[in-house]
């Protein structure tokens, strides 16, 4: 298995040249210095790579013995060495590929007997640098060599065969995502190391529409040199790879590929609960890279099993699908039965994005979107499911333009049809503006609309800058869902920013204007402030938000097209008749972190009993024509009147900024009073403490 291993390591690191030439598998530009030897001193440039080569190829050729046995069969072979230079200056041999273990054990002897030389720099500091070598057998000298290397120079074959594959040129690895066209994985916590930096007054660009891309952060935050400040001075293979880089990468000309194993291994207690634990195992592969300067794409498979808090585990249960599988994990997907009290989630996500122009993104997904630049996001947030999503982004003078279309499932009872989930489309567009220095101005619009009559996904929305609303209402009757949405950002000064949205889903003019509630003005709002580098602590970010959802918000007459996915909210995850104020603080230190969030909540959910079955308005699965209570009067937290108090707080230690893997304890204290307990809904105090480590490239929120 190890053997395996380092051969794909080989595969991917090595930089395969003819006969006994070593080729840098690192040092490329202007910061970066060969080893020294003694012979190659006050050397610079070209003259130090010469000297380098020479002195490799001359201790090869005088030290290494051909076993007389080979010799004497006149064996002709190759022999492939892929070796690193430490920061000391010692050789270490990673691997050697050859189909003789004789010649194998004499190349570990040679490089064994390497001198310590001056090691490779970078930036004037000591590194490390990867080499391969080809030896040829029997062996060639120097002088062979570059007979051998200047004939090839002038089109004469000396050897039979072609050698494109040993002439391929491979350059350090020095963190080309940070200036490609990737998506930075959204995770609050992370974006909120950059979050003061990308908000500056005067700054032109567009915060709401997330996940970011490396590209359009790096102007304003230098990831590069954050990166490097957070190195630790590990010279071994091993120590490189736990606390530093990607577990494999390469960069050659014009592409880069990295590949990670990533983790979310957790273990906690819970009370109340009907375990003695709680836990998650996950396990994941995560593959990105890029080709050519305008094409990025990354994909991970995730494994995972786990069992949560009690309160957690019912909700799971309540969104469960229809045929047979117990549960849906918020944020995750549809899950399994793991033993007899837990669950096996599987996850997927996917992205190649491929930037056509100056102004122009374009991104094919498997994965979730965020509008906004709060916590929560009333248009399009992150907590349901994953989704096959196509992506436009059009950037140019004060303007971001995005268009996002989403194929999505309802997974009732009601309509699935032969096993097979229902089939749903979403299409919205959001059009950022930088009013001015200080002021942002957004404006959302998105329909929901499902395969009736076959209509399938609806080329009347195929075009980016229609109206959405008006197409909706030509193209059916009452069949699809739309809403309309406005934001603002408004820059204090370079530490405070003031935001909000303002959604609309339906409403009558008539209504506002006569006062009463109408139930038909589903509408929302939030409001938010960020303090960045608060009270003057750097990397200390606080924020404050409040928001509101009317009862029936998301909703619709026909279900089917409320704005929902796999039984979840794609808007606010609480659904309708909500409201909560929110206060969170996020704060860095090198590789240490801390978060805090405290949650004061109001739901008014269903009674859901024989004597009361009313829709309230919280349930966005139910029709809103029916079992309606009232009419007007109407306002957040009726029915069920509950209230909500959570408190979270994590504190951690970045293990690898390559994959954002953390070591972390967390601490929820969650508080639920209804006005009246049902057999679902009833109060219970909850305390969960978890600790482990997780990659963390995903938010996964358990504020329910």
């Amino acid at each position: 298995m190890i053997k395996n291993y380092f051969s794909f390591l080989f595969f991917l690191g090595a930089l395969i040249v003819n006969a006994q030439t070593p080729t840098p598998n690192q040092l490329e530009s202007s910061d970066e210095r060969f080893p020294v030897f003694s012979n190659c001193q006050n050397l610079q440039g070209q003259d130090l790579k010469n000297c380098f080569y020479n002195e490799v190829q001359q201790f090869v050729y005088h030290n290494f013995k051909v076993p007389e046995k080979l010799q004497q069969n006149n064996y002709k072979g190759l022999v492939k060495v892929l070796f690193e230079v430490d920061v000391t200056g010692t050789f270490k041999v990673l691997y050697v590929n050859s189909n003789n273990e004789e010649l194998i054990t004499e190349t570990k002897r040679v490089f064994d007997g390497f001198p310590k030389i001056g090691p490779p720099t970078y930036a004037g500091n000591p590194t490390y640098s990867k080499f391969n070598i080809s030896i040829d057998i029997p062996l060639l000298s120097p002088e062979e060599i570059a007979a051998t290397q200047l004939a090839k120079k002038e089109n004469i074959n000396v050897n039979e065969g072609l050698t494109e594959l040993d002439s391929i040129v491979y350059k350090r690895f020095d963190n080309p995502q940070f200036t490609s066209h990737l998506n930075i994985p959204f995770s609050h916590s992370y974006y909120a190391q950059f979050d003061s930096e990308i908000n500056q007054v005067g700054s032109n660009n567009h915060t709401a529409s997330k996940p970011y891309t490396f590209a359009e952060v790096e102007k304003y935050y230098n990831f590069q040199k954050v990166n490097a400040g957070l190195m630790k001075n590990k010279s071994g293979w091993w120590g490189r790879k736990v606390w530093n880089e990607n577990l494999a990468e390469i960069k050659g000309e014009g592409y880069w590929f990295a590949l990670n194993f990533l983790f979310n291994v957790q273990g906690g207690i819970s009370n109340p609960s009907k375990t003695d634990y709680t836990f998650v195992n996950t396990r994941a592969l995560n593959f990105k890279g890029g080709l050519g300067n305008h094409l990025n794409f990354t994909t991970t498979f995730y494994e995972s099993q786990g069992r949560f808090a009690d309160y957690y585990n019912a909700y799971a249960n309540s969104i469960k699908p229809s045929g047979g599988n117990p549960a849906i994990v918020p944020g995750i997907g549809i899950a399994k039965s793991y033993n007899s009290d837990a669950y096996d989630f599987p996850l997927a996500d996917a992205n190649i994005s491929y930037n056509a122009a100056k102004f122009l993104d374009l991104q094919l997904g498997y994965g979730k979107n965020f509008i906004g630049d709060g916590y929560r996001s009333l248009f399009l947030s992150d907590g349901a499911s994953p989704y096959p999503f196509f992506k436009i982004d059009a950037n140019f003078w004060k303007i971001k333009y995005s268009v996002n279309y989403m194929w999505l499932k309802d997974v009732r009872p009601d309509v699935t049809v032969d096993k097979t989930y229902a089939s749903k489309y979403m299409v919205n567009h959001y059009l950022s503006w930088n009013v001015s220095n200080k002021l942002n101005l957004g404006f959302f619009e998105s329909v929901v609309w499902t395969n009736t009559n076959g209509r399938g996904f609806d080329a009347n929305f195929v075009n980016p800058i229609v109206f959405y609303r008006a197409v909706e209402f030509s193209s059916s009757s009452r069949s699809g869902n739309a809403v309309l949405g406005l934001s603002y950002k408004y820059k204090w000064n370079n530490q405070v920013n003031l935001y909000g949205q303002f959604l609309i889903d339906e409403f009558s003019t008539s209504d506002i204007a006569a006062g009463d509630n109408s139930w038909k003005n589903k509408l929302g709002y939030q409001l938010g402030v960020k303090y960045f580098n608060a009270f003057h602590v750097d990397n200390l970010q606080l924020q404050l938000e409040f928001n509101h959802v009317r009862p029936y918000v998301y909703s619709h007459s026909e279900p089917i097209t409320n704005y929902g996915h796999n039984n979840q909210s794609l808007g606010h995850q609480w659904g309708g008749n909500s409201q909560e104020l929110v206060l969170l603080g996020y704060y860095h230190k090198n590789r240490f972190y801390s978060n805090a969030k405290l949650t004061w909540g109001t739901r008014g959910l269903d009674f859901d009993t024989v004597d009361n079955n009313y829709n309230y308005g919280q349930n966005i699965y139910k029709d809103y024509d029916e079992n309606r209570p009232y009419d007007k009067g109407v306002k957040v937290g009726q029915g069920n009147k509950t209230s909500l108090f959570i408190s979270e707080v994590q504190v951690g230690y970045l293990v690898n900024p390559a994959t954002n893997l953390k070591f972390f304890g967390n601490f929820l204290y969650r508080n639920f009073d209804p006005t009246t307990d049902t057999t679902t809904v009833f109060k219970e105090q909850t305390t969960w403490f978890t600790v482990g480590f997780r990659s963390d490239v995903f938010n996964w929120y358990f504020d329910y």
